[in-house]
């Protein structure tokens, strides 16, 4: 198996600890780490194109973080200040690359694609990681991200923004936590505190809730055909607000709280996901009505 290294400066801005886990990125202010690319049909470097391309069972490794693929599209710049290197260099001489002379810019992986660290996995058809705006894109079928906590799938994408601390998933998305309790919505925003990237930890009994352990997950926006479930009860709205530290909820726009064979139905909701109570609100000129049923439950 052929192995390529890869020397480039990415120190990206504190990323949550959700984000980080599969963040190629690396630590901020810290010594440039290589990258380690394999592959079982070849390597192929073209300087002109400034590519480095791995073919068959690809792989790339920076720190805790490994990408495997099909194939992999490393694309590099010069480092300014640093020398050219003749069109036709020898076998011999080291590669601007060996010689830690380049930056890389983007990495592509294509077809079967699985980015996972000792946490976090992540798969699709397609991936793009742009170092300099810090984002990692993964698109295809059968899109899946899964944390110790949460099981994340989507149609169309799923996001991450590093430096804006935020991951998206779009298109059908589901989060699905541990304890059974999920959101589903057209789209999907996760904003995540940035004090998690710094090391310090919650003892345990100051952060029960599942949804709200994956990097310290501080707010859920939610957009379009939103559902939110419990083991008990059923939410739909237009769009939904949820704050994982508090397990507060807020459904906005044609809003239906489903409790077995009761149902109620309003402009607004205030949805508290720990305790299963539910408050609906009427909108201006309008009133909550609802079906209840003597005797089904609370």
């Amino acid at each position: 198996m052929k192995q390529f290294y890869l020397l480039s400066v990415m120190a990206c801005a504190a990323s949550p600890a959700f984000a980080q886990d599969l963040n190629l990125g690396g630590a901020p202010n810290a010594a440039p780490v290589p990258i380690q690319i394999t592959a079982s049909q070849g390597i192929t470097w073209s300087q002109d194109a400034q590519t480095v391309t791995a073919s068959g069972n690809a792989k790339a490794v920076r720190g805790n973080v490994t990408v495997t693929a099909d194939e992999l599209v490393a694309h590099y710049v010069k480092k300014p200040g640093t020398a050219s290197q003749p069109e036709d260099a020898n076998a011999n001489a080291a590669s601007p690359l060996d010689q830690g002379s380049s930056q890389l810019t983007e990495l592509d992986a294509i077809g079967h694609v699985h980015v996972y660290s000792t946490t976090d996995n992540a798969w699709g058809d397609r991936a793009v990681y742009s170092v300099g705006q810090q984002v990692l894109v993964l698109v295809g079928q059968n899109l899946k991200l899964t944390t110790p906590q949460d099981v994340v799938t989507a149609r169309d994408s799923i996001e991450y923004y590093a430096g804006e601390h935020k991951a998206i998933a779009r298109g059908d998305a589901l989060i699905v936590a541990s304890d059974g309790r999920s959101i589903a919505a057209d789209v999907i925003t996760g904003y995540f505190d940035s004090q998690a990237s710094s090391g310090k930890t919650q003892p345990a009994a100051q952060n029960t809730d599942a949804l709200s352990q994956s990097g310290n997950l501080k707010r859920v926006e939610a957009v379009g055909h939103v559902v939110i479930k419990t083991q008990s009860d059923t939410a739909t709205g237009d769009s939904g607000v949820y704050l994982p530290p508090t397990g507060q909820a807020r459904l906005g726009g044609n809003v239906h709280i489903i409790h077995g064979q009761n149902e109620l139905a309003g402009s607004d909701a205030l949805v508290n996901m720990k305790t299963g109570i539910a408050t609906l609100l009427a909108g201006p000129g309008g009133q909550v009505s609802g079906v209840i049923l003597p005797g089904s439950g609370k």
